[in-house]
């Protein structure tokens, strides 16, 4: 499935969230595609939990 096509599900899953749902509905579908996205991509390994946290020696620089 190409990303486009993905791209157009999840943006159809939010004008439903939205129209059936109202304002909280759709912030609620968006925000839990969010987690879902990073979720996937630790999954896969394209990201790791050392890109979100660092530690105080990296700060100072």
């Amino acid at each position: 499935m190409s990303v486009a096509v993905i791209g157009m599900i999840a943006g159809m899953a939010l004008a439903f969230a939205g129209y059936f749902g109202g304002f909280g509905a759709f912030l609620l579908v968006a925000a839990l595609g969010a987690v879902g996205f990073v979720v996937g991509k630790f999954v896969e390994g394209d990201l790791e939990l050392n890109d979100f946290i660092r530690s105080r020696d990296d700060r100072r620089r």
